[in-house]
């Protein structure tokens, strides 16, 4: 079992094609290594692919994971992770979730779930307990997610009573079709990213469930509780996580991205929409937000509730406003509210699924594709939606994703993605630091995974958004901070309070204006504490994240060591990708964000990004191949 508190102590492998299970050997070194979430699913990765896995193959793994705080009730921290080879890149993946599926694992006396081979039949799973069982699910084929979960939750009431509670993911139409973006999804939120709902479909999964009584126990309850209070009045106190995301959600940074020129745009063809007013948070708060809503255990509650169809639905995030509105050259907000829905139901990514549209196009308005798609001519999209899902007509082909449309089609400049994954909807030629992430990122085009500087470069701090300097060792560093936080089982949007407030509410005053000045000019400071993080050897009220896992866990913690675990995770996973052919010559960005200029009246005004990668590299200890060497893992303790 384990020492440590949070944790349940049990890690579980079933093979679907043999029908066994057994508990996957994890030690307390082990959770100290790697805490949690993705990094766990890394590990496992690291320790038994080849390189030659395919992401449809019996021999993908499905791990899922959750962290040593999911469940506590600390501020947003019921997080979950699902990772995977990804059928859209070829190479290891993670989508991080919220709902309640990670807690209900958790209670159900698993810390992951980890699932190979392949079932004959259509199946979905039901682990109460730690017992689990195999329900055929061919009636359940073609359902959208939200029927999906409605007849389970029956199917449940008729077996155990109509008390029970349950968390859930399930796969849509367009996971059961292998669409190479389909997500998983667990009630309202999406495991989004990276098409692990097509993986679901090859393994003839159809959902799981989880359920159990299992405590999740707390090392010291009377401090993790007064923390957890101090916690949450720092969030609701800061002008992001109190004001701004309460107020908007996400889509409240649409205004901020159109006014520094970073909103994709037509296919990321400009940074800028003239209709932006029409599909920003302002509009979706004022014309169509019903009410807020959020996680388990979130004093953010960033969610928005919008009708459709006379449905309270969950509202559309940034990046499907961005990139279903003004990368589409759609100004109508009411469709993107309908195709967020219409995409949880299908159960297919709206970030990949909007750039792989836009692609199209943009192919045909330049003649390589005869598809009948057009920027702004937008109203029959729903269609087109159900059609990928279904993979009819053209549907089949968009199915596939922006690289493998353009490889056979032509047009890979234009083909906005990262080693095979859509970027998000930040233009990166007025955030170079941000394009920098997306190309350095393990995982392809994310802005997550790639360190989300863009939060620096206007849409939290204000530094220079076109000087590449200090960009590298802030790219490392966020990505590694980032890693460390979501490992925990917290939601990365806690990261915005690490700022101090006045930062932002008092943008344009003189120690705002100085410390966003002196930012890129202490590149020297960033490098040293990414190479010897033990410096970091304190704690700090703007860092919660120590403080839970000394409280809640019981594990020794400080900033130095929780900076050099999210620095393994990052590490081990670039190790795991290596066998799969990233190296340096994947990390790279299509030539209209390094080539060609957004204003051609501003040089600077593209990603410089094959001079910040070389710093990159060396700020990470890596080798000009952009890998990670033996030795360096080692110093890790990697092995």
């Amino acid at each position: 079992m384990t020492k440590y508190s949070g944790y349940m102590g049990k890690l579980l492998m079933i093979d679907l094609s043999e029908g066994s299970e057994k508990e996957y050997p994890w030690t307390d070194r082990d959770r100290e290594l790697y805490l949690g979430g993705k990094a766990v699913a890394s590990k496992i990765m690291y320790d038994n692919f080849t390189g030659r896995e395919d992401p449809f193959s019996e021999e993908n793994l499905i791990i899922i994971s959750t962290g040593p705080v999911t469940g506590t009730f600390a501020p947003s921290s019921n997080r979950f992770d699902i990772s995977s080879l990804s059928p859209l890149t070829g190479i290891s993946s993670s989508s991080n979730c919220g709902g309640d599926f990670g807690f209900y694992l958790k209670k159900a006396g698993l810390d992951a779930l980890i699932i190979r081979g392949k079932s004959e039949k259509p199946i979905w799973i039901e682990i109460d307990d730690g017992k689990l069982s195999y329900h055929p699910a061919e009636e359940l084929r073609g359902m959208r997610t939200g029927e999906t979960q409605a007849v389970l939750r029956k199917k449940l009431a008729e077996l155990h009573g109509p008390k029970g509670r349950y968390g859930m993911v399930s796969i849509g139409p367009a996971g059961e079709n292998l669409v190479r973006y389909a997500a998983v999804i667990s009630g309202e939120r999406a495991a989004g990213r990276a098409g692990i709902g097509a993986v679901f479909g090859s393994k003839n999964i159809k959902a799981i469930v989880a359920s159990g009584s299992h405590e999740i126990k707390l090392h010291d309850k009377e401090k993790s509780m007064e923390h957890h209070k101090k916690w949450t009045a720092a969030l609701k106190a800061h002008p992001i996580t109190g004001a701004q995301l309460p107020r908007l959600g996400t889509a409240g940074l649409v205004s901020s991205m159109q006014m520094n020129g970073q909103l994709a745009t037509r296919n990321f063809s400009a940074g800028r929409f003239e209709d932006f007013e029409k599909v920003s948070g302002e509009a979706l708060a004022e014309e169509e937000n019903i009410s807020n809503s959020g996680c388990l255990s979130c004093p953010i509650r960033c969610s928005r509730t919008v009708d459709v169809d006379g449905k309270k639905v969950k509202g559309p995030e940034l990046e499907t406003l961005g990139l279903m509105g003004a990368n589409l050259a759609n100004g109508d907000i009411k469709l993107v509210c309908r195709w967020n829905h219409e995409l949880d139901e299908l159960g297919m990514d709206s970030i990949s699924c909007a750039g792989t549209i836009a692609w199209a196009m943009e192919a045909n308005e330049k003649g390589l594709w005869d598809n009948g798609l057009k920027f702004g001519q937008v109203d029959d999209l729903s269609r087109v939606l159900e059609d990928i899902a279904f993979r009819r007509g053209i549907g089949d082909e968009l199915a596939e994703g922006s690289k493998r449309l353009s490889d056979k089609y032509g047009g890979k400049d234009f083909a906005i993605q990262s080693k095979g994954m859509e970027l998000s909807a930040y233009e990166p030629r007025r955030a170079v630091g941000q394009g920098l992430g997306y190309a350095v990122s393990n995982r392809g085009g994310c802005h997550l995974n790639g360190g989300y500087l863009v939060v620096l470069e206007g849409l939290g701090l204000n530094i220079d958004r076109q000087t590449p300097k200090a960009k590298a060792d802030l790219c490392m560093f966020m990505q590694d901070f980032m890693e460390a936080i979501s490992l925990c089982g917290h939601c990365l949007f806690t990261s915005y309070a690490v700022f101090p407030g006045f930062l932002i509410s008092k943008a344009n005053s003189p120690i705002p204006r100085f410390v966003n000045f002196i930012i890129p000019h202490c590149g020297w400071a960033v490098r040293m504490l990414n190479k010897l993080p033990g410096m970091a050897f304190m704690n700090m009220p703007l860092i919660p994240y120590t403080y839970e896992l000394k409280y809640a866990v019981g594990m020794k913690m400080n900033i130095g060591r929780f900076l050099r675990i999210g620095e393994r995770s990052y590490n081990v996973e670039r190790a795991v990708n290596a066998r799969f052919g990233v190296s340096a010559e994947k990390d790279k960005l299509p030539k209209r964000l390094t080539d060609v200029l957004q204003d051609p009246k501003d040089p600077h005004s593209r990603v410089p990004l094959e001079k910040m990668k070389k710093v990159y590299y060396r700020a990470r200890g890596w080798g000009s191949d952009g890998l990670p060497s033996r030795k360096k893992l080692r110093s890790l303790g990697i092995r």
